[in-house]
C-alpha cells in the first residue's frame, strides 16, 4: 500500500499488544507504562495508540458480520472458521475471543486517555476536545459492535483493575445507551473534516464531525429511529465530504477511496495479511473461507452489476468442495486493496433508503427509489422500480448484498430486521436461533467471577 503514512506511524510510535486478561489488562500487556500522559507531547502517541487498538478489532468485527451468516463456505482446516461455515459455533471460537478481547483493548485505551487527558496541564483546549471526542467515537464504535455482536456485555468505564476484576454483564440497551451518549458528543466536539491534498486519507483514518454523524445514521437504523436515521444520513451525504468513486472496481481494488468514512490500514507484514485472523490470508491466501454458491449467484446477477468485481472465479481452485470462487476485496499492501473499510458513504444512500421505505416516502426525489437508484447507476445496474412497502425492504435487502458484500454487515442485518431465521434456517439445517448473538468467550468466563453462569443462551 503506498498510502501508509498515518499507519506506519501508528506503528512505529506505539504497539499495543493483545490483552490476555481482557477486563483486567496487565499494564505490561498495553504498554500503559510507557504509553503516559503526563504532559503536552504524550497527547499525539496516547491518540495514535487508541486508534491502532481499533485496528486490532477489525478483522473479526468483518468475520462476524460476514462469516456468521450465509456468505461463506468452509475450504480448509481450520477449526474457527469450520465452526463458523458450518454454523456450529462454540464458546471456544478463537474468533469471538479475538474479537472480544481487541473491543475491550479499545474500551480500555480510549478510558485511560479520557482519565488522564483532563489531569494534563498546558494541553491546549481545542486539542483536549478534540482527543476527548476521539476517544469517546471509538469506544462508541467498540461498544456498538460489542453489544450488537455479544448481547448483554459488560460496561467497563473505568482503568481501574480492581473494580474490573470482577464486574458483571450489563444490558444491551445500557450500553447502546452509552453509545448514543458517546456518538452525540463526539459529534459536538470533534472538528470538522480537513480539506488539502490528504484529506482525503485523513478524513477516512481519524474521526470527525460527519464521521460521527455517519455513526449515528447507523446507530438510529439499528434501533429503528428512522427519521433521525434519514436525518444524519442525509447531513453525511449533503456534507460533500465523501463522494461515490464512479467505478465500483475502485472500492474492491484501491485503499482510502473517495468515499471512504472510515477506515483502517496495514502494512505488508500487518493484518490482514499476515496474522491468524488476516483477511487477506483467509480470502486469497490460504483460501480458508470461500464464497458460497447462494451468494455467488446473487453477485452475479443484473441488479449486481459492476459489483459482481467483489468476487472472481478461477477453474482451477475447483476440486472437491471448492466452487473456485475468491473474495477480492481484501489483497495485498502491494496491491493497494488490504486496508478494512468500516464505513462509506454507499451505506449512507442505503440507510437513507431504507429509513424512507420504513417512512412509506418510496417515490419522488427524496424516496427511497431514488437513493438505490444511485447506487444501481454508478454499478451500470438496471434501475429499482417502485414497489410496496414490504418488496421495497426485500430490495434494499438485496442491494446492501450487492454494495456491501464481505464488509462486515450481512449478519448484523438479517438479525436487527428480525429476518435471520427465516434466510439462515433456509441456508443451513445447522442453523439456530442462538447464532443470533455470539457466545460469550469461555476464557472470559474463566477469568470473570461475574460472568460465571451468564453464557448466552445455548452455548
Amino acid at each position: 500500500m503506498k498510502q501508509l503514512l498515518q499507519y506506519t506511524a501508528i506503528v512505529a510510535t506505539v504497539w499495543l499488544a493483545s490483552c490476555t486478561t481482557v477486563l483486567e489488562p496487565k499494564p505490561v500487556d498495553l504498554l500503559v507504562d510507557n504509553l503516559v500522559l503526563n504532559e503536552p507531547a504524550d497527547v499525539e502517541p496516547a491518540r495514535i495508540g487508541a486508534y491502532n487498538a481499533l485496528r486490532g478489532m477489525a478483522a473479526t468485527n468483518m468475520m462476524a458480520g460476514d462469516f456468521t451468516a450465509d456468505y461463506i463456505r468452509n475450504n480448509g482446516t481450520f477449526t474457527d472458521y469450520r465452526e463458523l461455515g458450518t454454523k456450529q459455533i462454540t464458546a471456544s471460537n478463537g474468533a469471538a475471543a479475538s474479537l472480544w478481547s481487541n473491543l475491550y483493548r479499545t474500551v480500555y485505551v480510549t478510558n485511560f486517555v479520557l482519565e488522564r487527558l483532563s489531569e494534563i496541564s498546558g494541553v491546549p483546549d481545542a486539542t483536549r476536545r478534540q482527543v476527548q471526542a476521539e476517544m469517546r467515537f471509538l469506544r462508541g464504535y467498540a461498544y456498538f459492535i460489542g453489544a450488537n455482536t455479544f448481547g448483554d456485555i459488560p460496561n467497563v468505564t473505568t482503568t481501574d483493575q480492581a473494580a474490573n476484576r470482577n464486574i458483571p454483564k450489563s444490558p444491551k440497551a445500557e450500553i447502546l445507551a452509552s453509545v448514543l451518549a458517546d456518538w452525540q458528543a463526539a459529534e459536538t466536539d470533534l472538528a470538522n473534516a480537513v480539506t488539502g491534498s490528504s484529506a482525503q486519507i485523513t478524513n477516512a483514518t481519524y474521526a470527525n464531525k460527519t464521521s460521527a454523524r455517519a455513526m449515528l445514521a447507523r446507530y438510529h437504523l439499528y434501533q429503528k429511529n428512522w427519521a433521525q436515521a434519514e436525518q444524519y444520513a442525509t447531513q453525511v451525504i449533503n456534507a460533500n465530504v465523501y463522494q461515490l468513486d464512479s467505478n465500483y472496481s475502485d472500492i474492491v481494488n484501491k485503499d482510502f477511496t473517495r468515499e471512504s468514512i472510515l477506515e483502517v490500514g496495514y502494512a505488508l507484514s500487518d493484518d490482514p495479511g499476515t496474522s491468524s485472523f488476516g483477511l487477506t490470508n483467509l480470502y486469497l491466501g490460504r483460501r480458508e473461507v470461500i464464497p458460497t454458491d447462494q451468494v455467488a449467484l446473487v453477485l452475479l446477477s443484473a441488479e449486481s452489476g459492476t459489483r459482481r468485481t467483489t468476487i472472481a472465479f478461477d477453474p482451477k481452485n475447483q476440486s472437491g468442495d471448492d466452487n473456485g470462487w475468491t473474495v477480492q476485496k481484501y489483497g495485498t499492501a502491494d496491491n493497494d486493496n488490504n486496508n478494512i473499510v468500516l464505513m462509506r458513504l454507499a451505506e449512507m444512500y442505503l440507510i437513507r433508503a431504507e429509513a424512507r421505505v420504513q417512512q412509506n416516502k418510496i417515490t419522488g426525489t427524496n424516496g427511497a427509489v431514488a437513493d438505490l437508484n444511485v447506487l444501481r447507476t454508478r454499478a451500470k445496474a438496471p434501475n429499482v422500480a417502485a414497489t410496496s412497502q414490504a418488496n421495497m425492504l426485500l430490495t434494499i435487502e438485496r442491494e446492501r448484498v450487492y454494495e456491501l458484500a464481505f464488509e462486515g454487515h450481512r449478519w448484523y442485518d438479517l438479525v436487527r430486521t428480525g429476518r435471520a431465521q427465516a434466510v439462515m434456517s433456509a441456508f443451513t439445517p445447522n442453523w439456530n436461533s442462538r447464532y443470533e448473538r455470539w457466545p460469550i468467550p469461555q476464557g472470559e468466563i474463566q477469568r470473570n467471577p461475574a460472568l460465571k453462569d451468564a453464557q448466552n443462551p445455548g452455548y
